[in-house]
């Protein structure tokens, strides 16, 4: 994950112009995570090389697009009860990913239409559709911010441009955290990124885990950065509760993304994944 120059832009309204820096080189030989990420969620912004390693883990693990999926809905549940529960009204999302259904200013912006939103990747390919991330509703406002998770100051100076940030936000990082192996530069980056943030913002973490499966969650983490980029950590439920000190979980705290707060409990057919998620409250 090498961090870039950054480009941010940020327009109100349906349509927006794309990001003015011209976009680093898509390289597609090399499979990359948003792409395959995009290929099981069942969007089309992929390639060959992209279609075939998500192939290659489907066969390991063939609840892999489950995992998206419940990963996806996840960061559903968490925006509404953001928005609806807590107030929050700005989100800074980084790794984003490439756009594919209820990204999060869609979410944010259904319920509160002035909300506003900041994505941050540093994907050459997110960069090249970030025109779909901008496109959001006249009262609010959407950004794209091209750097990487390790410079949070970039970040923050950047996402400064659209969002108030003495006022809360909402930290989303969903899978982004497991792209960086190193658990003190993983909390720099966090601590970083919160310590600029007003009371009462929220972080949103994801990651992958092998807490449910070990031996398949192992195999598809070895095969996929055999090859694949950007390197992927799995960490357990401990490890990733960690990302959260001097923020107050919410119920049920870090949980497979499935159960955290489904729109059905007690419904049958919800399986937990191998996905891991929490929301925590900053004081």
């Amino acid at each position: 994950m090498a961090a870039p120059d950054a480009a941010a832009h940020a327009r109100r309204g349906p349509v927006a112009d794309p990001p003015p820096d011209p976009a680093p080189r898509i390289d597609t030989t090399v499979p990359h995570n948003a792409r395959i990420w995009n290929y099981w969620l069942g969007g089309t912004d992929h390639h060959p090389v992209d279609r075939e390693m998500g192939e290659r883990i489907r066969a390991l693990f063939p609840e892999i697009a489950d995992n998206a999926r419940a990963d996806r809905d996840f960061l559903a549940r968490a925006v509404r009860h953001l928005v609806t529960a807590c107030g929050v009204r700005q989100f800074l999302d980084v790794g984003a990913g490439l756009p594919t259904r209820d990204n999060t200013h869609e979410v944010a912006q259904r319920l509160a239409p002035d909300a506003r939103v900041v994505y941050v990747d540093n994907d050459a390919s997110v960069l090249a559709h970030a025109r779909a991330l901008l496109t959001g509703t006249a009262e609010g406002a959407t950004a794209y911010l091209h750097a990487d998770l390790r410079d949070p100051d970039r970040i923050l100076a950047g996402a400064a441009r659209t969002l108030d940030l003495d006022r809360p936000v909402g930290l989303m990082l969903l899978g982004v955290t497991a792209f960086v192996d190193d658990d003190a530069e993983v909390h720099r980056a966090v601590d970083t990124l919160l310590g600029a943030l007003a009371p009462g913002s929220h972080l949103v973490v994801s990651h992958p885990t092998d807490a449910l499966d070990p031996v398949r969650a192992r195999e598809v983490r070895d095969a996929w950065n055999a090859r694949g980029t950007p390197k992927l950590t799995l960490r357990g439920p401990d490890r990733i509760a960690a990302l959260f000190r001097g923020n107050r979980l919410l119920d049920p705290g870090v949980v497979s993304c499935s159960l955290w707060r489904p729109d059905h409990p007690g419904a049958t057919g919800v399986r937990p994944v191998d996905e891991y998620g929490g929301v925590g409250r900053l004081p």
